[in-house]
Parts: C-alpha cells; structure tokens; sequence
C-alpha cells in the first residue's frame, strides 16, 4: 500500500512547511529544496504533482499491504539523486543523514522520539517506479510553476528560445571488435556458470575457468601487440589474432555443441537457453568482424558495427570538436527560454539535428507563444528556416556553408548579431545540465536511459526555480532590512 504523504503529526513530528532553507547557501541542494518545497506548500501544485504520481504509480492497485514509501518521498529523493549527481550509496546516506532534506520528506522527528530511517533497497526500488512518462508531466507542472508563480511571466508575453544539442554518454567502455568478442565470450561463459551452480550433473565444463582465462589473456596480447610498432607489426598483429579466433572458435562449436544438452525444466531455464543463445549469435558476428578487418583487411561498414552488446542503443557520435573527438550515447537535444529553464528535450536516435527542427517546433507552437528562436549552424537548413520563418518572427538560424549577399546582410544586422551573442547562454545550461548527472548515464538499458534524463532535465528545472526563489526572498528581507533602518 503506497499513500501520498499525509503527515499524521504526532509529538516530536516536524512539519514540511517549516523545513529550514539558508537564504546564504548558493548550493545547487539548496535551491532544489527550496523548489520542493514552495511546490509542496502551493496547494493547486500540490494537487497536480500527486494526482499525476498516483494515476501513474498506485493506478488500479489494491490499498492493501505493508506500507511503502510515500509518493512525495520517491519524488524528492529522485530529485535530490540527479541534482547532485550522486549515487544510490550516497542517496542513502544522505536519506537518513541530511537533515534538510529529511525535514522536506517530512520523516525528521525530536525530543528523542524513534528515527525513521530507509534501508538502501527501499530507496532503489521506490526511486525506479518513476517512468520516463511519469517524469515528463512532472516536468511540465514544475515549468508551469517556475513561469507563473516564480518569474511572474505573464500569460500574453513571448519566449525568447534557444535550441542546442550535446551528448550523454551511455555507460560503456571504449569498443573494439576484438575486446567486444570477448564481451560475448565472458557472457556466454557466465550463463553456463549459473546452470553449473543449479545443476550439480552437467558434464563437460570442468575447465570453464580456463577457457575463460586463456582468452581473456589471448584479448590482451592481440591489443599489446596493435598498440605497439616494431618491425613486421602487421604479421605479428595477425599471428596473435588468428590465435584468438582459434580459441573463440573452439569455444563457439563447444558451446553449439552442449547447448541442446542443457536442462529446461522451468522458466529461469528457459531465460538463461535464450540469454545464451543471444550471446553466442553475437560472439559469432564478431568473430566474423575480427576476421574480415584483421586477417582479410576489408573495411567495416559503419552500419555493420555494435559498439556494446549490453548497450546495443549506443551511438558513435562525432560533433566536429577536437575534444573529445568521439562520443559514445546518444545525442540529446535541449531548448531554453529567456529564464534559463528547459521547456523541450528531445533524444535523437540515428537523426541529425536538422532533422528534428520541425518535430520541435510543431511541439513547442502549441504551447507557447514565440518572439524569437536561435540555433546553432548544425540545426541549418533552407527548408526549417523558411518553415519557421512563417510563424516566428525571429528566426536566428546561421547558414551552414557559403552565403549569399542576402544572408550576408541578414547575419551582420544588430538584432541578428543580438540574439546570436545571446544563444551562447545555452553553453552554459548544458555545463550545468552535465553536472546534473547527464554527461554519463550509469543506468542500464534504453528505459532507463531516456528515464534517467527526464529526472536530470526536471531536477536542472527545479534547482534554477529554486534558486530564484531564494533570490526573491533575499532581496525581500534586504528591502525590509533598509525599510527599518529608514524607521530608525
């Protein structure tokens, strides 16, 4: 049974109002608390925020039960996870330690009186039920909170939007097809080690530890062997190679061999035969890849190539920069109004960013109102531009390549040059977003991924309303502070 957060006050229970905030801290924790918790205190807000939480989490599910953690702390911990870019380990600490943030999840109590503390599986599988769905809507009242009740921006003014895209990399090591197959080969070795841990008469295996080894230290020798010079180097290269395909060979047939011999006799079997299965179609490709570029020197189509068997979404990304000159994720693209908050993200799968002008745009004209809209040169093309041109005012889009006089003349106009001096602010929005968390992403699997940076983006949100909250409440004690001294 999973409830809101009613807080039942008893003696030594602290109320969420009153959790304290530092009008002197400018930590980015800070900020984020004091976002919380004005959205907590605001009774339309609150409202929204649970009823979007409950139509998602607690939807057709029995009121019955232990009880669980509530709504309101799952939101606040997933928060305060990727505002601070930390880990569950740290979480934890920092659930049932930080005394601020306990206030806020309104758990902290005094006089003495029993601790409630949360245990670090709690917290794991409580902060994984928010979907990535779940999380967009979350974000979409938290902007609507930070325009209306916090920037006062009125219903009839404009945006000034800026559009910008930056990678976040998947968690991966940096691919080669040689350390790839022995990816395959770890894996397929590692399934057959659990059958051997269920099943005590499995015959055949007695030496799994060895076939592991042997080409774990094979691996090594062919990348010693490609990273260094000497004379005949591309013998060499192929000698210790055609050795490591030898040995992976033998392993695949060994393994072709002894997987219609393996028991099936319920559905962890099951999961393991096609987890194996998988992982032995893998291991045969890449023993293909090795082969063909090592030993017969053909050149790769890019098409052809995986750059993790367990992040099978992750892209080879290169942005024209000298550092890093390649990244491995996936290209997320981010647009920022005048206040610095994000109101659209998009995640590009395989797309360029010219591609998705009209996507985003088709978006964010249904919702809003919009003055102006600058890009980059990678987000250029005549098409977008003119699309664009139609419906906003200002289009701020620099032309990739050679310009004619007319597109001389517009990119040297003031407002031109105004407004593109002023998109370079959105620089500065992804440096902070990556200190949100998303410069790596440590998750697991395309759903987490794209959840993870749907929590970094409204974290990011929260913590600039939360800051400007506490802007506005300086500069109303410093007026009251000066209105007294006046008195005086």
């Amino acid at each position: 049974m999973r409830n809101r957060f009613e807080q039942q006050m008893s003696i030594g229970q602290r109320p969420i109002e009153e959790t304290p905030i530092s009008l002197k801290s400018k930590d980015s924790l800070e900020g984020l608390l004091a976002a919380l918790k004005a959205i907590y205190c605001d009774k339309e807000y609150n409202e929204r925020i649970f009823k979007a939480l409950e139509e998602s989490i607690t939807k057709g599910k029995k009121k019955t039960g232990r009880k669980g953690m509530s709504l309101w702390q799952i939101f606040v911990l997933a928060q305060v996870r990727l505002c601070g870019n930390i880990s569950y380990d740290r979480l934890h600490n920092l659930s049932n330690n930080h005394f601020a943030i306990r206030f806020l999840m309104g758990v902290e109590s005094e006089y003495g009186f029993k601790r409630i503390e949360f245990e670090y599986q709690n917290i794991y599988d409580n902060v994984s039920v928010l979907s990535d769905e779940l999380v967009k809507q979350l974000n979409d009242i938290v902007l609507e909170f930070g325009h209306k009740e916090v920037f006062k921006k009125k219903e009839t003014a404009a945006f000034q939007l800026k559009t910008d895209s930056f990678v976040v990399e998947s968690n991966v090591h940096f691919p080669t097809d040689y350390n790839l197959l022995f990816d395959c080969v770890h894996k397929c070795l590692g399934t057959i080690s659990i059958y051997l841990g269920k099943y005590n008469n499995i015959e055949g295996w007695r030496k799994i530890a060895d076939w592991k080894s042997d080409i774990k230290g094979l691996m090594r020798e062919v990348g010693k062997v490609s990273s260094s010079g000497g004379k005949d180097k591309e013998k060499r290269v192929k000698a210790v190679v055609n050795n490591y395909l030898k040995k992976s060979k033998a392993l695949l047939k060994k393994l072709e061999n002894e997987l219609p011999k393996l028991p099936m006799q319920d559905m962890i079997d099951l999961s393991l035969i096609i987890t194996l299965e998988y992982f032995m179609q893998l291991m045969k490709k890449h023993i293909d890849l090795v082969e063909r570029r090592i030993i017969k020197g053909e050149e790769i189509p890019h098409s052809e190539k995986l750059f993790s068997i367990f992040e099978t979404y992750t892209e080879w990304v290169k942005k024209g920069k000298s550092r890093p000159n390649v990244e491995l994720g996936k290209k997320l693209s981010i647009t920022t109004d005048q206040y610095d908050l994000i109101v659209d993200y998009q995640l590009m799968n395989e797309e360029q960013d010219r591609d998705i002008v009209i996507t985003i745009a088709d978006r964010l004209l249904k919702k809003y109102i919009i003055k102006s809209w600058s890009f980059d040169k990678g987000y250029w093309n005549k098409d977008n531009k003119k699309l664009l041109q139609l419906v906003v005012p200002e289009v701020i889009m620099p032309k990739l390549g050679k310009r004619n006089k007319q597109e001389e003349e517009e990119e040297h106009s003031r407002s031109f040059k105004k407004l593109k001096n002023k998109h370079s602010a959105i620089e500065s929005n992804i440096n902070e977003l990556e200190h949100r968390g998303l410069d790596r992403c440590p998750e697991r699997g395309i759903i987490h991924f794209t959840r993870y940076i749907s929590l970094g983006v409204c974290a990011y949100n929260l913590k600039k309303i939360g800051h400007q909250i506490l802007k506005n409440e300086r500069e109303a004690l410093k007026k009251a502070n000066q209105k007294r001294l006046q008195a005086a």
